[in-house]
């Protein structure tokens, strides 16, 4: 079929270049609908349309076939056709002049605009055309790629001061002094240089990163952020979320499966490999089954103390019956993001807080699962506001007390 078709192209560039005037040129536009073979006809965009050209010149005449071939006649000085052949690419960047009058050419599209190169969030600079750093030097391909479910141990860690303010390194340094014996740290976002102060910290040690874009609005920046910070480094990382509990708070799961992708692809972009999910409550995954289907696999936050009907010694039953719920309703492997029990606060049902039925829910938590969790939090958020809606509990659920550098 192919042959047939550049045989017919072939007789009718032949017609068309012995009628032209010297030095004039003749454009032939036929639109084609694409189909299965044709590129563009795939994914959720608008089907676009192809388009055919036929340019015939004293010296060559083109038709563009398919998107990637070209019919060439060349013709002598009287414009009567001498060969044919074929080839890819454009034609001649060099067109005989141009008689006066003469119509004027009618000029391909211009090719898009390249994209502005990524920002380096350190100092502002921009980082060029060339691939980022991490790019041209990738680390092995055993280190490449993040552990994600299986660790043993986990703790969430937030980088900010009672004002709100963002600590300083030397403040993330000395908080991760008494932070031992967990191989996963869950961050939440990339505000205050915290992926790289959290790095530099635990840097020697083997403790893996559960780093998190926190801002779906800002997938892209967030994304370079944390490529900056690793430096091509991925082995550090264990997974990275997007999003938590989004979808608890009333966004829309398409707008939060499609950061999921977008966020995806940028960190493929940057040479990350390792798992993408985004975090919910159990109610919201359970309710939303297709939050886990887009990740790759069911990160969530579950919490004894807010159910009421839980005392703290049963916590660990509690968040393992949502971990079996969750897996066999999706099939895919459960990790625990948060949870634990808070110090002080007031009294839920018969989920009583206090510094002793937190320490019995941290040991039935580790007690029923001894993988994939991250108890909440490694430090009391002195930072975070209590509430009665929350039973003024959100400051003090720090499994190590007030942080040191408070």
């Amino acid at each position: 079929m192919k042959s047939i078709i550049f045989f017919s192209v072939t007789g009718m560039l032949v017609s068309l270049a012995a009628s032209q005037p010297h030095g004039q040129s003749f454009l032939l536009l036929h639109s084609i609908t694409p189909s299965a073979d044709c590129p563009g006809s795939h994914h959720h965009h608008v089907k676009r349309q192809a388009q055919r050209k036929v340019v015939v010149q004293t010296t060559t005449a083109v038709a563009t076939v398919d998107a990637d071939h070209q019919v060439v006649v060349y013709v002598d000085s009287q414009g009567k056709p001498v060969s044919t052949t074929t080839r890819n690419g454009q034609p001649p960047s060099t067109p005989a002049p141009l008689p006066n009058p003469a119509p004027v050419p009618v000029q391909a599209p211009a090719p898009p605009p390249a994209p502005a190169p990524p920002v380096n969030q350190q100092d502002g600079s921009p980082q060029g055309s060339a691939p980022p750093t991490q790019q041209n030097n990738p680390p092995a391909a055993e280190d490449s790629v993040s552990t994600g479910p299986g660790f043993k141990s986990g703790v969430s860690y937030s980088p900010y001061n009672g004002d709100n303010s963002c600590k300083s390194a030397d403040q993330v340094a000395k908080d991760f002094t008494k932070i031992s014996g967990y191989q996963v740290i869950r961050l939440y976002g990339t505000d205050c240089n915290q992926v790289a102060n959290v790095l530099a910290a635990t840097k020697g040690s083997n403790m893996k990163l559960f780093l998190g874009i926190f801002n779906i609005a800002e997938v892209q920046k967030e994304a370079e952020i944390i490529s900056s910070a690793v430096g091509g480094d991925w082995s550090r990382v264990n997974a990275i979320s997007v999003g938590n509990e989004l979808v608890n708070q009333g966004t829309n799961p398409g707008t939060v499966i499609g950061a999921i992708g977008q966020a995806r692809g940028a960190l493929q972009g940057f040479g990350y490999s390792g798992p993408v999910v985004t975090v919910d409550t159990m109610v919201a995954m359970v309710d939303h089954p297709e939050l886990c289907t887009a990740s790759d696999f069911c990160a969530v936050n579950c919490h004894a103390f807010f159910d009421g009907k839980v005392t703290a010694d049963k916590s660990g039953d509690f968040v393992k019956g949502w971990v079996d719920k969750i897996s066999e309703a999706t099939g895919k492997t459960v990790v625990i993001t948060e949870t634990g029990w808070p110090s002080q606060g007031d009294t839920n049902g018969v989920a009583v807080p206090s510094l002793e039925n937190h320490k019995a829910a941290i040991s039935s938590i580790e007690g029923a699962l001894s993988i994939n969790v991250i108890l909440f939090s490694a430090y009391n958020d002195m930072w975070k506001t209590n509430r009665p809606g929350t039973f003024n509990a959100e400051q003090f659920w720090g499994i190590m007390g007030d942080a040191p550098s408070a």
